[in-house]
């Protein structure tokens, strides 16, 4: 009898009136809503404008979306076009399936597509979405939780993932992969912040260590999970491709630090541009400030001379009548 372990939901759906909330893409969304919030306090701290982040995901999710969901359909083709499938669930992207791979490569051409037409620098932008990613994912590993899919070998320990009857499945108390890639995740967001605080990743180096780590989780966790997949040389796919594109991110954070060290200093053009001209408008209207002082300056000074001049001549008149009463009285009195 098992003491402990974690439930799993009865059902996956829940109808909001005539509208079906469907878990798998309620953390879906839960993800890109983070990874965007994230990536846009990241790039404002690097100088970029707020919002910029959102108008390249636009470009972005689309394209990771169809290219997660494309990886999952060529790599698992016998779930949907084999004999007695239906090759209409290829498009049921709400079910589950999403390839990781996939969505990130696709992705990134759509976020060139963004940043190309921004004039912003690529690796910038992946570097200030790096951790805001890892973030998505962990939120995103959940939908698979709510799918009752992808879960590891047979256990018993006490945070042992209940998997009920259904299609394709048998039920027991399996590992829950989900919430180790979930984990996981959560660490190498943390771990790509501390890095990047630490030895200024740019040019496309924090997002490398985003993904040589996730990398490095990835096929230890794929390695436990016992869903069908294809197997070379008795090793699943995605725990090759997680070896392959771990080495590649490496390679690229090595090169990269020798060809182009530092980080860069301007990361959004357009937001310089703009800082600059409220400089300036500053100055020219602490310039304007200033004539207009030295004008009233100058207004008041003659304005105290004239003002000085007539009290000189008034006093100057007032001597010359007192000069002049005083002769006449001493004249007057010697004749008399």
């Amino acid at each position: 009898m098992d003491l402990a372990y974690i439930p799993s939901p009865s059902t996956g759906v829940i109808d909001l009136g005539p509208i079906p909330l469907r878990g798998y893409a309620f953390c879906i969304i839960i993800g890109v809503f983070v990874a965007v919030w994230f990536g846009n306090k990241r790039w404002i701290a690097r100088g970029g404008r707020a919002g910029t982040v959102a108008d390249i995901a636009v470009w972005a999710v689309p394209f990771g979306l169809v290219g997660g969901r494309l990886y999952h359909v060529i790599t698992d083709y016998q779930l949907y076009f084999s004999e007695g499938e239906n090759w209409v669930d290829a498009f049921k992207i709400w079910q589950g399936g999403l390839g990781i791979w996939g969505a990130i490569a696709l992705g990134a051409v759509g976020a060139w597509i963004g940043c190309r037409r921004r004039g912003i620098p690529l690796p910038a932008w992946a570097d200030a979405l790096a951790p805001g990613i890892a973030l998505a994912q962990a939120c995103g590993r959940w939908g698979n939780w709510f799918n009752q899919e992808l879960y590891g070998k047979p256990t018993d320990v006490p945070w042992a993932l209940k998997i009920s009857e259904g299609p394709n499945r048998v039920a027991g108390t399996y590992h829950p992969t989900f919430l180790y890639e979930s984990l996981w995740c959560i660490g190498v967001a943390l771990l790509v912040i501390w890095a990047d605080r630490r030895f200024r990743l740019g040019h496309g180096r924090a997002f490398a260590l985003y993904v040589a780590a996730y990398c490095a989780g990835r096929g230890w966790i794929e390695y436990m999970r016992v869903d069908e997949a294809h197997h070379i040389l008795g090793v699943r796919l995605n725990v090759w491709t997680a070896a392959i594109v771990f080495v590649l991110a490496v390679l690229y954070m090595v090169i990269s630090a020798k060809v182009r060290p530092g980080r860069e200093e301007i990361v959004e053009p357009d937001a310089v541009d703009a800082v600059d001209a409220v400089d300036a408008g500053g100055v020219e209207d602490a310039g304007e400030a200033k004539d207009a002082g030295d004008t009233e300056g100058v207004d008041a000074a003659k304005d105290g001379d004239a003002k000085d001049c007539d009290a000189a001549g008034d006093a100057d008149g007032t001597a010359k009548a007192t000069e002049k009463n005083g002769a006449a009285a001493a004249e007057a009195a010697q004749n008399g």
